[in-house]
């Protein structure tokens, strides 16, 4: 199997968007109502995701980040807060902190795991902790007993600073659920299970609307699910009393500004993808599943260390496949991608951590501090998954992958 056997090369990207007719005539239909922008389509895609969740309430905005920036500005939390997240993350996560104006604070991974390291966590927490925001890394989620374990043994450290935050009584979790949208946690939809759970609609996401995220909440004693959904749409439209729909009503242009908000809606055109989308996520969740347990099938007799996507207790959406091959140096794992691109397959490596980038190194973290992340990042490698991966393609990538493999473990 493989170019090492005679087969012919072929040539495999790491994450297209799987875009069908379905998106595209949704999209058509969205142009040719006249209607382009924040609309009918964004409304009811928010309706059926809330839907699809289980939770009462959903925002649809322009991407992940600013679902959790204003979920962060929603929750009041700003200078002199403290802001808990793991290191082992895309920027997106972290970023959000700095915009607000709070402190951020790294925790490591635990040994040998992607997941914070919850044996650390509880000593990180201050008077000044507000919100800890946990990864659902390549889909699978957190351990999300022991989160909430953990804010609970640390109640009496809390101080509210608003009513929102007075409801809750404690930190607040609020997941970076961009990979985790249609994954399961002991049978409850991640978005049902934090408090607060924002995912994306990037175009490498399992679900797509070429750039796009939602916000939704768990429902909290005291606060009106409504008047929340209000909130987000006050910050994330400029503030504007009315957005552009209702002001097409006949007569109804006046409008107020109750605050100098920002502007990150998603448009109608966007939603009309997602719409499309949401109708195959179930086929495409299951196509997933059949990659990635084919893989396991076939690398974990190598020695290859893979993730658990589906055990008794999760069900993973199948964001990512990233595997780490033991002991591999730095210059090895870059060794091997660089040969797969030689046979025509894209590799990709989750994550570098924090700590290493320059923005995160001038917040005075160092990658010293965190041994575990970058343990993890050393010899990680993260393999295509997407479900515009044919069966052949899939049997390349694992006969070439395997054929590279052996020789280095």
């Amino acid at each position: 199997m493989g170019q090492s056997e005679g087969n012919e090369k072929m040539k495999i990207p790491f994450s297209p968007p799987d875009i069908s007719e379905l998106e595209i005539q949704e999209v058509t239909e969205a142009l040719r109502s006249g209607w382009i922008t924040t609309g009918p389509r964004t409304k009811k895609l928010e309706r059926l995701l809330a839907d699809y969740i289980g939770v009462p309430g959903c925002v649809c905005l322009n991407s992940q980040t600013a679902c959790a920036e204003m979920t962060l500005r929603l929750l009041g939390i700003g200078p002199g807060d403290e802001v808990i997240t793991s290191a082992y993350t895309y920027t997106a996560t972290a970023s959000v902190v700095c915009h607000v104006g709070a402190k951020l604070v790294l925790a490591d991974t635990g040994k040998n795991s992607l997941e914070m390291d919850y044996d650390i966590l509880g000593d990180m927490i201050t008077e000044r902790t507000k919100v800890i925001i946990p990864v659902d890394l390549a889909g699978i989620p957190c351990d999300y007993d022991k989160i909430y374990s953990i804010v609970e043994s640390r109640k009496h450290l809390f101080h509210a600073s608003n009513p929102l935050q007075e409801a809750y009584g404690r930190i607040i979790v609020m997941a970076d659920a961009a990979h985790g949208f249609g994954a399961l946690w002991k049978n409850q939809p991640v978005g049902s299970v934090a408090d607060f759970s924002n995912f994306s609609f990037h175009a490498v996401k399992n679900l797509t609307t070429a750039e796009g995220g939602a916000a939704v909440w768990r429902p909290v004693k005291g606060i009106d699910n409504e008047s929340l959904y209000r909130q987000y749409q006050l910050l994330s439209l400029h503030g504007q009393s009315k957005d552009a729909l209702a002001k097409t009503q006949l007569g109804a242009w006046e409008y107020d500004i109750t605050d100098t908000s920002y502007k990150c809606n998603m448009t109608d055109v966007a939603a009309a993808i997602g719409l499309a989308q949401l109708k195959r996520y179930d086929s495409l969740l299951a196509k997933r599943r059949e990659i990635i347990e084919k893989y396991n099938r076939a690398f974990v007799p190598l020695g290859v260390e893979v993730l658990d996507h589906y055990n008794a207790e999760h069900q993973s959406s199948g964001h990512l496949y990233m595997v780490r091959i033991p002991k591999l140096t730095l210059e090895k794992r870059n060794e091997i991608i660089i040969r797969m691109a030689e046979e025509g397959i894209s590799c990709n490596v989750h994550y570098k951590p924090l700590p290493m980038l320059t923005a995160y190194k001038k917040l005075g973290f160092r990658i010293q501090d965190y041994p575990n992340a970058y343990d993890n990042f050393e010899n990680e490698i993260t393999l295509p998954l997407h479900t515009g991966l044919t069966e052949e393609a899939v049997d390349y990538v694992i006969g070439q992958f395997s054929r590279i493999v052996k020789e280095y473990i």
